[in-house]
């Protein structure tokens, strides 16, 4: 598995019905809840029109697209901490993921049971919050109790390291997110080991019913704000139907066209999870592949590599750079090497988003 963003919500929010919009997949969809039992995995392409570009100079080369993995998960209750409506279950698979994409009710339907019987969305999502963070203060005061038992022993950093973490523990009691928190760097290795729920990145999905944005995913939008994130609204069963009555791309644009859709909610999840994690795409046309591949932002180029095959990393020798553009411009690989414009980077190189990198290995 690459990269992972869970769904995440409550019973009844449109999770499985957004998962098969986005992997055109086959996740069972009922009106009850907790007919999510066990967490639908789909890993889904991701539409890139450079990749098209550069396969397109290479037609005899097979087209790879690079994948993100978007996670169904069940629905969350109150209490979930506490294993309520198998939330122990649930919560474990939730630890798992890169990156969490809270989905929020904002249509109403008498045929579709809201959990608590009334629709609002920030009670909703004050909800799903506040199970992550039982969970998180639960995880870390345990782990707490093994670091106060070193402060016994020889390692002098001990007790700066366990008055560190209770005060990780008291931010989180205080009703605070770990990713909002000064983690220290005498316990960051401690807290990437605890994995948190709540340290890691999240957006908000509005699931909206056919007719679009409303006053319910004007009250997501507004908690996205105070929170300093990101909020995609969606007509996940609109989009769902779509992708169930289509067979071609084209046959899926003229009815998004209807509702006066330019695309499905696919390119702009994927975008805003690329975002949040801070990812880039970087492309090789090595072989009989023309391959798109991901990477954290950031990434040195033996790093990068090491995508491709584990040894790059240790065997890197130089990598050759193209700039997609310019390769597209010059026509062809040859041309563009002629012309002096392809560069070379060493192992410090941290390879930007739309390179072309040949890998030289020794």
């Amino acid at each position: 598995m690459g990269f992972s963003c869970g769904l995440v919500g409550l019973p009844n929010a449109g999770k499985s019905t957004l998962f098969n919009a986005l992997a055109n997949a086959s996740a069972r969809v009922e009106s009850y809840p907790f007919c999510t039992l066990e967490a639908n995995v789909g890993s889904i392409a991701v539409p890139d029109d450079r990749l098209d570009r550069l396969a397109a100079m290479f037609p005899s080369k097979k087209k790879v697209p690079t994948h993100l993995d978007f996670i169904d998960i069940a629905g969350l209750v109150e209490h979930a901490n506490e294993g309520e409506g198998m939330g122990s279950q649930f919560l474990a698979e939730i630890r798992a993921v890169d990156a969490i994409l809270h989905v929020v009710r904002c249509f109403e339907d008498p045929n579709v049971a809201h959990v608590t019987g009334t629709l609002d969305p920030r009670r909703d999502i004050a909800i799903v919050e506040t199970e992550l963070l039982l969970k998180d203060l639960e995880t870390l005061s345990r782990a707490g109790k093994h670091l106060h038992l070193e402060t016994k022993g020889p390692d002098r950093l001990a007790p700066a390291r366990a008055a560190a973490w209770d005060a990780l523990v008291d931010h989180v009691a205080r009703g605070l997110p770990v990713r909002s928190a000064h983690i220290d760097h005498l316990i960051e290795d401690r807290v990437r080991e605890a994995s948190p729920l709540t340290a890691k990145p999240h957006l908000f999905v509005a699931n909206v019913g056919d007719e679009g944005e409303n006053g319910f995913s004007a009250d997501v939008e507004s908690a996205a704000r105070e929170r300093g994130t990101e909020v995609i609204a969606i007509r996940g069963r609109l989009e769902a139907e779509i992708v169930e009555a289509t067979a071609t791309q084209e046959e899926r644009s003229m009815f998004l066209a209807e509702f006066g859709l330019s695309e499905t909610s696919l390119g702009p999840l994927i975008r805003a999870g690329y975002r949040l994690l801070h990812l880039v795409t970087f492309f090789t046309v090595e072989g009989p592949e023309v391959r798109a591949w991901t990477v954290r932002e950031g990434m040195t180029a033996p790093q990068a590599g090491a995508r491709i095959h584990s040894d790059f990393a240790d065997r890197f020798v130089l990598a050759e750079v193209m700039d997609l553009p310019l390769l597209i411009a010059a026509g062809s690989e040859k041309t563009l090497r002629e012309s002096g414009k392809i560069r070379r980077a060493g192992r410090d190189y941290a390879v930007r988003d739309g390179d072309v990198i040949h890998f030289i290995c020794s």
